[in-house]
């Protein structure tokens, strides 16, 4: 086994939530990318990070704009998770699009919504980190459990 499948095989046993970010497209679309590297920074001020592959056929797209939102996925969103993290096309149905008042696109269904403001973005190794200054967030009133990722694959709470 070669070191970095060693490492990545080490970075899997670290369960993490699954989000997808969306950003305004081209045409009032929708554009959205599924991360498992979201990370909540600074209560005060309120900052949040996630990561973005530098080969990503998302760079230029993330590139051109100065908001996003974060979604925190809940497990019965696994189907757009999937659709999200896969290269080509981004766009996310308007029907599953909600506007929140910053003029962030928000994912309805999902468990939680964090509407940021780029404040930096800053190249590490092969990735883009980006740190978003929260403006608003929302909880939805779902129980639902959230989508969670594990070993390289879906898992649930035990």
């Amino acid at each position: 086994m070669n070191a970095q499948r060693q490492l990545r095989n080490a970075f899997g046993q670290f369960g993490t939530g699954v989000a997808i970010i969306t950003i305004a497209g081209a045409n009032d679309t929708t554009l959205g990318l599924t991360v498992n590297s979201f990370s909540s920074v600074s209560l005060d001020p309120p900052l949040i990070s996630w990561c973005l592959a530098s080969d990503s056929d998302m760079v230029h797209r993330f590139s051109d704009v100065d908001r996003f939102c974060v979604n925190i996925l809940s497990a019965d969103q696994q189907g757009i998770s999937n659709a999200m993290a896969q290269p080509g096309t981004h766009e996310i149905e308007q029907a599953l699009i909600k506007n929140s008042a910053t003029g962030d696109r928000r994912l309805m269904g999902a468990l939680a919504h964090l509407d940021c403001l780029i404040q930096n973005r800053i190249t590490a190794g092969d990735h883009i980190i980006y740190i978003g200054h929260v403006e608003d967030a929302a909880c939805s009133e779902k129980s639902d459990a959230p989508l969670l990722y594990f070993r390289g694959g879906y898992a649930g709470l035990a």
